[in-house]
């Protein structure tokens, strides 16, 4: 029982190629079962932070994997829509490259400033929550231009994440 957080990240890490092999199939519903999948992968995310706040189950392996699973997931999916023409490549770039400075400028902190962790704030959630609603929109319904204007609210929400996560550190680093 005390594994099930890892193995509910796990689960999220294999569905990340199934995304894209649905999403491509010939099979008719082969949108709808990526959608699927991609819905799966936030549910067990949900039940896996759940599980590890509410019964003590926070493990090494899964500070690490947890978020690697969501980023690869949300990658994939955006990578994804961009090959079949449902997002612009910009907005691709723009997220990839902020997940990298944040994966690289993350690591620095942990691992060369004593373990430092920046928390997640408010900005960065509802980003990702915004994402959560705009990729199915845009999957269902690819020409309506509600899923843009979501996302480009995410994009204001990641850069508003990206300042206070600056700030945070700037306030504390005589600290650390």
């Amino acid at each position: 029982m005390n594994k099930i957080t890892n193995i509910l990240t796990g689960i999220r890490l294999l569905l990340v190629p199934l995304f894209p092999f649905a999403f491509f199939s010939d099979h008719p519903q082969g949108k709808r079962i990526a959608l699927g999948i991609f819905v799966m992968a936030g549910f067990t995310d949900f039940l896996d932070g759940f599980i590890a706040r509410r019964f003590n189950m926070i493990t090494a392996l899964g500070t690490v994997l947890d978020p690697l699973a969501d980023k690869l997931m949300l990658l994939m999916v955006l990578f994804t829509l961009w090959l079949n023409g449902t997002l612009p490549w910009w907005f691709v770039t723009f997220f990839f490259v902020k997940e990298v400075f944040m994966i690289g400028a993350g690591a620095y902190l942990y691992f060369k400033k004593g373990k430092f962790v920046i928390p997640s704030n408010y900005f960065g959630k509802a980003a990702t929550a915004l994402l959560f609603l705009a990729i199915p929109l845009r999957m269902l319904l690819p020409d309506n231009p509600a899923g843009l204007v979501l996302i480009g609210i995410a994009i204001a929400l990641m850069v508003a994440a990206f300042i206070s996560y600056a700030r945070f550190y700037w306030q504390r680093r005589e600290f650390i």
